[in-house]
């Protein structure tokens, strides 16, 4: 019996050459496909910028955990990030003009480009397939293929009789495919069409006011606002309504009962906005200003720790937190938005640069530069919850976001 069964079974044939082949293929294309695209999702990622290194530590949410470190990035002394649609892939915009292009879960660079001698941040198109990028040098905007990085197109900013260049600043993505920025020396907002990226089309708005040094766009896209350095008040266009021009609000913004020294300029994308109310950092002033965005009109002002940087709301509205200049800047207090006082005074440690809420708002990560980490607190307890090593951290980035913060 046994001799039988033996004789049986070698005598089947071997399996078709076309069918292991096929068996074969497929095992490898599964270990690739596991080992790179299912490892997990973008959804909890984020980029912490070490500025001083040139190099940026991909970090998770879920368990608070940094993944790796990337290196080559060039100068980020001012860097700034956007990511893709589907958050696979984060678009760098160093100092020195450099534009990198990071997958984030294979956590190398993907692609790299040196586009200028000095950029200052950029921002992704509203179908994510275009990158532009601010320049202060030479002066003018440039727009890439946000899968390639190729060129797609060339904006100077000249403005004059003599047809000088102007640095670029306050650059936002604006719904229907297009672009705001502001022009530093001309005094100007432009607002380009890129609807057909092969002819866009480039409205100018001229005497906004003097020297816009930051711009934002407020969360439902309607309103551009720019600072002025050069004198108070702020520039704000209506972008449903660009035929009516640019407004002048806020003509106090930036004056007080007797003037400070100001350390640092706060960023204007570091407004946040809770209901109704917008909060701002002062210029030059240890206050946080209360803005009614129906009328844009003052109503009131907080007394703080020192002069704001960044001023966040969590996303539920219910509290603010704000960071401070030097030398001020080893503080952190919360702001009750419906009694308008300070709830809560943290000591982080020196040089507190940055902060960013997980997507649902229970925790914030700041980023501590004097002393070489990342802090992570529960934002119902106030509790510092996680302590991470960070080389001279600033800027932290979420792919998905709370709010859209600059550095």
């Amino acid at each position: 019996m046994k001799s039988a069964m033996k004789t049986t079974l070698f005598k089947r044939p071997p399996p078709p050459f076309f069918l292991v082949l096929y068996l074969f293929s497929t095992l490898i294309s599964l270990s690739l496909s596991s080992s790179v695209y299912a490892q997990r999702g973008t959804g909890d990622l984020g980029l912490i910028i070490e500025r001083k290194t040139g190099s940026v530590q991909v970090l998770e949410t879920s368990n608070n955990t940094l993944l790796a470190r990337i290196k080559g990035l060039g100068d980020l002394s001012h860097a700034s990030i956007v990511y893709s649609r589907d958050e696979r892939f984060a678009y760098v915009f160093g100092r020195d003009g450099q534009l990198t292009k990071i997958d984030m879960l294979e956590q190398k660079i993907a692609a790299q480009i040196k586009q200028s001698g000095n950029s200052i941040g950029g921002a992704i198109s509203q179908d994510g397939r275009l990158v532009a990028v601010s320049n202060y040098v030479p002066g003018g905007v440039k727009v890439f293929d946000a899968d390639t990085l190729t060129l797609v197109a060339d904006i100077p900013a000249t403005y004059g009789s003599n047809g000088k260049r102007s640095k670029v600043v306050g650059l936002v993505d604006v719904p229907g495919q297009k672009f705001a920025f502001s022009l530093w020396d001309a005094g100007e907002m432009w607002v380009a069409d890129f609807s057909n990226p092969k002819k866009p089309k480039i409205q100018k708005f001229k005497n906004i006011g003097k020297n816009p040094y930051d711009a934002l766009i407020t969360p439902d896209g309607r309103y551009y606002i720019a600072g002025l350095f050069g004198e108070d008040g702020m520039a704000m266009l209506d972008l449903w309504h660009t035929e009516k021009g640019v407004k002048r609000i806020l003509p106090n913004y930036g004056k007080g009962e007797k003037k400070l020294p100001v350390y640092k300029m706060p960023h204007l994308e570091g407004w946040t906005v809770a209901g109704n109310r917008a909060f701002v950092p002062a210029v030059g002033r240890h206050e946080v200003l209360v803005i009614d965005t129906t009328t844009w009109k003052e109503t009131g002002r907080i007394k703080v720790h020192g002069q704001p940087i960044f001023v966040m709301a969590r996303p539920d509205g219910r509290n603010v937190w704000v960071n401070f200049a030097h030398p001020n800047n080893d503080t952190l207090q919360i702001i009750d938005t419906e009694t308008l006082k300070i709830i809560k005074e943290l000591k982080p440690g020196k040089a507190v640069l940055h902060m960013e809420f997980e997507p649902r708002g229970e925790e914030l990560w700041t980023s501590v530069r004097g002393e070489d980490r990342v802090d992570v607190y529960n934002t119902s307890t106030f509790e510092r919850v996680k302590t991470l090593p960070a080389t001279k951290p600033s800027g932290i980035f979420f792919t998905v976001r709370a709010h859209k913060v600059g550095l």
